[in-house]
């Protein structure tokens, strides 16, 4: 799998994530530079290539002068995920994802969920979109700091969640408003895909329905936009 792009490769190296090697645009060879510091540091192979090789390398177009080299992406199990907040003493904060299907979408919600210091993301491992290099991009490095658990059975994944004294809500349509829902507990929010939401297996799954009011003439949010306004909410709750 290949990261583009300077901040993704940066942080990258920063996390714990394996890397084989690194491609830098030889220009950037002969001045100081973090990446290649880090890279040193780390004992990573560094390759300079022009910069017409490294067009050639690139899926995305847009590396910067830098790709790295990884192995694929490595999933967490839903204990690792809850192994988290034990570590930290927080209460759980877990964000699923039913059916997400656009690679766009889940970069972005990763991101969020990275700078809301969210525990983990849950996915299922069928009929949804899974860390691919367009994902990993679209995360701007927030991948390398969030584990990502991929399950087989979303329902189950509640149950167990909710066997450990986690409360699981959907996001959807209909709901308890958000903001007078209490989420300063141990917490789990599911979020829809694109076109058709929670499904309402799921939501039969879960202890309660929040959702985001909307004053304009459109019914619903981008996903991406959604989970970042429902977790943010959930920090305001837990910073108050």
């Amino acid at each position: 799998m290949l990261i583009e792009g300077k901040n993704a490769v940066r942080q990258a190296l920063e996390s714990d994530a394996t890397i084989n090697k690194i491609m830098i645009d030889k220009n950037y060879q002969s001045r100081k530079d973090e990446i290649i510091a880090l890279a040193f540091q780390k004992k990573i192979k560094i390759e300079y290539l022009p910069k017409i090789a490294l067009d050639k390398k690139s899926k995305t177009a847009h590396h910067q002068g830098y790709i790295a080299e990884t192995v694929e992406f490595e999933y967490s199990s839903v204990e690792d995920i809850l192994s988290v907040s034990k570590e930290k003493g927080t209460n759980p904060f877990i964000i699923l994802l039913d059916g997400l299907e656009d690679p766009h979408n889940f970069g972005a919600i990763i991101r969020s969920c990275e700078c809301a210091g969210v525990d983990g993301i849950i996915i299922p491992k069928n009929r949804a979109v899974q860390v691919n290099e367009t994902v990993v991009r679209t995360s701007t490095g927030a991948i390398s700091n969030v584990k990502i658990a991929k399950v087989t059975n979303l329902k189950d994944a509640i149950s167990y969640l909710k066997e450990n004294d986690i409360w699981v809500f959907g996001a959807e349509a209909g709901g308890q408003s958000i903001y007078k829902q209490n989420l300063n507990i141990p917490l789990g929010i599911v979020i829809g895909s694109e076109g058709f939401g929670v499904k309402k297996t799921v939501l039969s799954s879960c202890d309660g329905v929040v959702s985001l009011p909307l004053m304009g003439k459109v019914n619903s949010l981008n996903a991406s936009v959604a989970c970042g306004a429902v977790v943010f909410e959930v920090v305001r709750q837990r910073l108050s």
